[in-house]
């Protein structure tokens, strides 16, 4: 094995992890806190969990981190992780692409980028390199089409009913724009998940090969 992937396969590796993306989701909920309540006041209770992306993609990866050291037996168990691994991947690689290119969007048009801002884009720039970084380690192939179709889902909901993340308001007219921007990167998240995969499967079998020869 590489020494790269026992560094990231190393149990107190992963349990930093773990610990980072679980505080960071608990964070990202409290920042969705005022559009929350507003969408509870003014929307269908149906549609809250439409609502935050990011913290609900660091919360698949913080739970798909805990699956691969407690790996859940059976057909049923191994399904729900791939399932949940598959949106980890996908989710972290888009809202973390998605969130950065929002705050560099709108400095570009005149929005003052904070301190938070910058926070913001380092936080969400780790969520898609971890997720593109452990996709090598996920099984979750079959249930990519599953994870892509949810994700898309997410998208129609966000800009047909209006739920989509509160952006800076000088891209309030380029709301068309981001729609489209962020259904292809949904499509490009699950391309960059397949390839990603792909090749780890690709060493791993190969690995396996040279081992029994």
């Amino acid at each position: 094995m590489p020494v790269i992937d026992k560094l990231f396969k190393h149990r107190g590796v992963i349990w930093l992890l773990i610990i980072v993306n679980f505080l960071g989701t608990i964070y990202g909920y409290i920042w969705y806190g005022n559009q929350l309540a507003f969408t509870a006041e003014n929307y269908p209770a149906w549609l809250l969990p439409f609502v935050p992306d990011s913290p609900t993609a660091s919360l698949f990866f913080t739970v798909a981190l805990v699956l691969m050291l407690y790996p859940p037996k059976g057909l049923k168990g191994t399904m729900v992780r791939e399932l949940i691994e598959a949106l980890a991947v996908v989710t972290s690689v888009k809202y973390g692409i998605w969130a950065v290119s929002m705050i560099f969007a709108g400095g570009y048009q005149g929005d003052t980028v904070s301190w938070q801002d910058w926070m913001l884009v380092v936080s969400h720039t780790g969520m898609a390199v971890e997720a593109l970084i452990y996709a090598r380690f996920f099984s979750f192939r079959r249930m990519l089409p599953l994870a892509v179709l949810w994700t898309l889902a997410n998208d129609m909901v966000d800009y047909s009913v209006g739920i989509y993340p509160w952006l800076p308001s000088e891209l309030d007219d380029d709301i068309l724009k981001v729609q489209n921007f962020t259904i292809l990167l949904t499509l490009l998240s699950a391309a960059a998940a397949w390839v990603f995969g792909s090749k780890a499967r690709a060493a791993h079998l190969m690995q396996r090969a040279g081992m029994r020869r």
